[in-house]
């Protein structure tokens, strides 16, 4: 592995907090389906935008 690949997936791993304000109703149900999953609340909500950022390239592919 080069040092370009090295620090690239050192890169990929790190984690960027950021503040996030949330409604009590939206924090609520988020809690439940994190764990009716059995995920925590942040691994739940990294999990979907995870998941929309896929779907949104896969469609984005569609159209090119």
């Amino acid at each position: 592995m080069s040092g370009d690949e090295k620090k690239q997936s050192v890169n990929d791993k790190a984690k960027k907090q950021i503040p996030l304000r949330l409604s009590a109703s939206l924090y609520a149900e988020l809690m439940q389906w994190a764990e009716d999953d059995f995920r925590s609340v942040n691994g739940q909500i990294e999990y979907l935008l995870t998941e929309c950022v896929k779907r949104r390239k896969k469609k984005d592919g569609d159209n090119g």
